[in-house]
């Protein structure tokens, strides 16, 4: 008898702990534990999402303690934050782009969301590249608007400040977002990473692209292969700069931005009349990797940036 009893308080307590995590409790107003099915808690999170297609695909999510424990207005942040989502290279994956930037810490410190997608096999569908995304033709665009959806539908996001940056691959494919779904991303920020699919946006998003001059996989100037079956070569980074620049009636970048590393010198456009702007910034004898100063400095970038700001 004594035994069941042991089983019994066990259980409750068990079940307690399960209506603790599950119930309302935190900022002002009272915060759901979830919303839309998206967690709510300061943390990170793995998150699996239907994309209407077999299987599914997952993501990361960190919610920093500024936005948990802030004000809650009927179940939603009275101030949606900003949503970063941040693209991993290629043979990569989520984890590995999250302890990559380190934007945990800058999210924790400035209160906003970041989101960790995983590709198709470790690769992205940027258009001409790479690998299995790109020959199974898989719609990234699709998964990354549904995401971007999902939060700002839920009120977890703020839809004018939704960011996507990314490395390598994850870059082409910051690119290839811009490029499909202006209206849905204010700004993009791309580490050594190439425009290689087909654009025509029909509206000017914010820009700041990072690239050393000793990249041997996306060289500086040209060349390589676009992939494995394409020997194609890449663009110039120049060929992208110009691009977004042209776009939204810009000058060639010539303002100095201040850059934490000494050898990455980055000019900027100033931003023109849409509130937009394009921040090219050349790392001299950088080599095909995540700098360490390109966190902050996108971050800076993007809170600068929102769709539709002046």
């Amino acid at each position: 008898m004594r035994r069941i009893l042991v089983v019994v308080l066990a259980v409750a307590l068990v079940l307690a702990g399960c209506t603790e995590e599950h119930g309302t409790k935190g900022g002002k107003g009272g915060r759901p534990a979830k919303v839309d099915g998206v967690p709510t808690s300061a943390g990170t999170h793995k998150q699996k999402m239907d994309v209407g297609t077999l299987g599914h695909r997952e993501f990361l999510l960190h919610v920093p303690g500024k936005v948990s424990d802030g004000e809650w207005e009927d179940g939603k942040p009275a101030e949606p934050p900003a949503l970063v989502i941040a693209l991993h290279g290629g043979l990569a994956n989520m984890g590995k782009m999250e302890d990559l930037t380190g934007f945990d810490k800058l999210s924790d410190e400035h209160g906003f969301l970041v989101a960790y997608p995983d590709g198709f096999m470790t690769t992205w569908n940027a258009g001409d590249c790479c690998g299995a995304a790109k020959i199974g033709n898989i719609d990234d665009v699709g998964f990354l608007t549904k995401l971007i959806d999902k939060m700002t539908d839920a009120g977890l996001a703020d839809p004018k400040r939704v960011y996507v940056t990314g490395f390598s691959n994850g870059a082409g494919m910051a690119y290839k977002m811009a490029c499909e779904k202006p209206d849905k991303v204010a700004a993009i920020g791309v580490v050594e990473g190439a425009l290689v699919t087909h654009c025509d946006p029909g509206r000017p998003v914010s820009a700041m692209i990072f690239h050393g001059t000793a990249d041997r996989n996306v060289p500086f100037h040209g060349g390589g292969d676009r992939d494995f079956n394409d020997k194609r070569p890449f663009p110039p980074v120049s060929k992208a700069v110009e691009f977004w620049r042209k776009l939204a009636d810009l000058p060639e970048p010539h303002k100095q931005v201040k850059a934490l590393g000494d050898d990455t010198t980055c000019e900027s456009t100033g931003k023109g009349a849409q509130g937009v702007a394009v921040t090219f910034c050349k790392i001299q004898g950088g080599k095909h990797q995540w700098p360490d100063e390109a966190s902050p400095m996108l971050w800076d970038f993007f809170a600068a940036h929102p769709r539709g700001g002046t």
